[in-house]
């Protein structure tokens, strides 16, 4: 159910840059143990982001920006994991964050967060976390076979597995299909689908510079060229040249390297 666990800590910077976050495929839940990180809504308007909450899946890209010293820590969950914690429906998630009082109830998020605050160390904190889901497990909401054999077989394709073959072409499964992914995971199979694939290229794009954009494209799975760009402007606003080199994409490539 949870996939890893990050930190991610930077000194304060007088000129800190906005940073570009793009899709990846998960719901995450994050802790800010350092100063506050603005979120834009807008080209100049920003909300300050709560202290301890979940971000939903996303299926566009947003800014970011610390107002000083950055300490985050998070709990990454694989697409299908976060849905058996809670009962609110995982669509209700997608491209926001939600503080986590709002899905745990207050006295029970105010425990965990206090806990994750006064943490000695990393290791301390994924023993808060695991036991919190462990006691909160939702046997109710077990994820359909369905979903999570869709899910795994794009896992395990990176994302270039077609829907209707994983379905072994019975199209009557499909719309069955999507109301249980937008219910269990907050996005569509073909939004997962493509995420999953992006990834792929996004690691051969930062490790293996080299390498051409048709080449990247084909490894990726990819028809050819221009439908691997199209994809990667959709989910990152920008073209694969412009993210390479980008002080906005800074952070967002640390988690591809």
């Amino acid at each position: 159910m949870i996939d890893c666990y990050w930190t991610l800590e930077v000194p304060a910077e007088d000129d800190s840059q906005r940073q570009r976050i793009i899709p990846d495929g998960c719901i995450e839940m994050a802790f800010i143990l350092g100063d506050d990180i603005k979120r834009y809504i807008s080209e100049d308007e920003f909300i300050l982001q709560p202290r301890a909450m979940v971000l939903g899946q996303t299926i566009k890209p947003f800014y970011i920006q610390p107002t000083g010293y950055v300490n985050t820590f998070a709990v990454s969950f694989y697409p299908y994991g976060f849905a058996n914690f809670i009962t609110e429906p995982i669509k209700n998630l997608v491209n926001k964050e939600t503080p986590i009082d709002l899905l745990f109830g207050k006295s029970s998020a105010k425990e965990l967060e206090q806990k994750i605050i006064k943490a000695t160390d990393t290791k301390e904190r994924i023993e808060f976390i695991e036991d919190f889901f462990f006691d909160k497990l939702n046997n109710k909401t077990t994820i359909d076979t369905i979903v999570k054999t869709t899910i795994d077989t794009l896992l395990a394709t990176k994302g270039s597995t077609p829907i209707n073959i994983i379905l072994k072409q019975d199209l009557s499964k499909k719309r069955q299909l999507e109301r249980k992914f937008l219910k269990q995971i907050g996005i569509s199979p073909k939004q997962l689908g493509k995420v999953i694939r992006l990834q792929t290229a996004l690691k051969i794009l930062l490790n293996e510079k080299a390498e051409s954009l048709t080449n990247i494209a084909y490894k990726s799975e990819y028809y050819d060229q221009a439908h691997f760009i199209k994809d990667f402007k959709e989910f990152t606003g920008v073209s694969p040249k412009e993210f390479l080199g980008n002080k906005n994409m800074a952070l967002s490539s640390l988690f591809y390297k």
